[in-house]
């Protein structure tokens, strides 16, 4: 499942956490929040940033003549 998490701290701080996005979804996702809060002082990438999304490769192996 897909979510975005949005954290407002008490002094206004606000974090976005993407989960369940694979490569660079996530940021194209959440762009329209970084948009609507303003500039972005920082980005934490997490190891499913550098992840490809998963495509289904066939091969064909020729058994018979």
């Amino acid at each position: 499942m897909k979510e975005i998490i949005v954290e407002v701290s008490n002094e206004g701080e606000v974090k976005l956490e993407t989960r369940g996005f694979k490569g660079k979804s996530c940021i194209a996702e959440s762009r329209f929040l970084k948009d609507l809060l303003g500039k972005e002082t920082a980005q934490n990438l997490t190891p499913a940033y550098f992840q490809t999304e998963e495509a289904v490769v066939r091969k064909y192996l020729p058994l018979c003549g």
